[in-house]
């Protein structure tokens, strides 16, 4: 195999790669740096005997993945505040042309799933990954964990019901968010409490990631009352030269709020039975970097 063959091949896998390990991390930083590390194992390997490549480079990419993540959740201890996952921006588009394939790969990157994961263990979490979101039969992921295939049936399902047990609800239909997102946006901007009140849930939650570096609530805020009198505050107070912009992130439609040009924050909303149940906010102004808004 050439080198030129190599990197041709390991491009070829980069966005499954990078799709295992941003959903073992939540952070697209983290998850760069850990596909860059497979990438320096694999232009340093001896390939000659790779029959199956990329089930290669996603074994390394998930063993990788879990030293890292066994690192982070130790920082994450300190973190100030809730904690979301890094906003990431997916667009399967026609490279996943299957519908249901596409609607598995927009929950299991959601932010009500990722916050989910963070409660596993990382053998569960890299299990859970392997199995539900990208369909790796338990045999080969036995094999890329050098665990037994009973072993890893075992952490599937522990994962599973841990999952199904935390997992908020929430419609994934893209319109249906993105039209009460846009009424969502509407009563804020107005300072229309009534109208905000009538689009939430009674148990509806807000979390709000700042990471102690900018202004958002630093508990989870619950009830419609609560939630709806913080947003319309919020939406007062305003940012300078405000601009927004509809993405798909996470594997639904968010709201990025941009100040002077610069992202200052994502909304998301999970939306059930028509009202909005949760509300989440990202402002730590490190997880925006990556946005791509220009």
């Amino acid at each position: 195999m050439t080198t030129d063959t190599g990197t041709d091949v390991f491009e070829e896998h980069r966005p499954v790669l990078l799709g295992v390990a941003y959903r073992m991390l939540g952070r697209v930083a983290d998850a760069e740096d850990v596909v860059q590390e497979a990438w320096l194992r694999w232009s340093g390997a001896d390939r000659g005997d790779v029959r199956e490549p990329r089930a290669y480079l996603v074994r390394v990419t998930t063993r990788l993945a879990i030293d890292r993540l066994r690192q982070v959740k130790a920082r994450n201890e300190a973190y100030i505040g809730p904690w979301l996952p890094e906003p990431y921006a997916t667009d399967f588009g026609d490279a996943v042309p299957d519908t249901a394939e596409k609607a598995v790969l927009a929950d299991s990157v959601s932010l009500a799933v990722l916050v989910v994961l963070e409660s596993l263990s990382p053998l569960e979490r890299a299990v859970f990954v392997l199995r539900e979101a990208f369909g790796y039969p338990y045999a080969e992921i036995a094999s890329m964990l050098d665990r037994g295939e009973a072993a890893v049936r075992q952490l599937a399902g522990r994962a599973r019901r841990h999952v199904e047990e935390r997992r908020p609800r929430y419609e994934v239909d893209p319109g249906r968010r993105r039209e009460l997102t846009e009424r969502f946006l509407a009563a804020a901007g107005e300072g229309d409490l009534e109208g905000l009140m009538e689009l939430l849930a009674p148990d509806v939650r807000l979390v709000g990631d700042s990471g102690g570096k900018s202004r958002a609530p630093l508990r989870v805020l619950e009830t419609a009352d609560k939630v709806g009198r913080f947003v319309i505050g919020a939406a007062g107070k305003g940012v300078p030269d405000p601009s927004f912009r509809f993405m798909e992130l996470n594997g639904g439609p968010a709201l990025v709020v941009l100040s002077e040009g610069r992202p200052d924050s994502v909304f998301q909303l999970d939306v059930f039975d028509g009202r909005i149940q949760s509300v989440y906010i990202i402002r730590n102004p490190d997880k925006l970097l990556s946005l791509p808004v220009t």
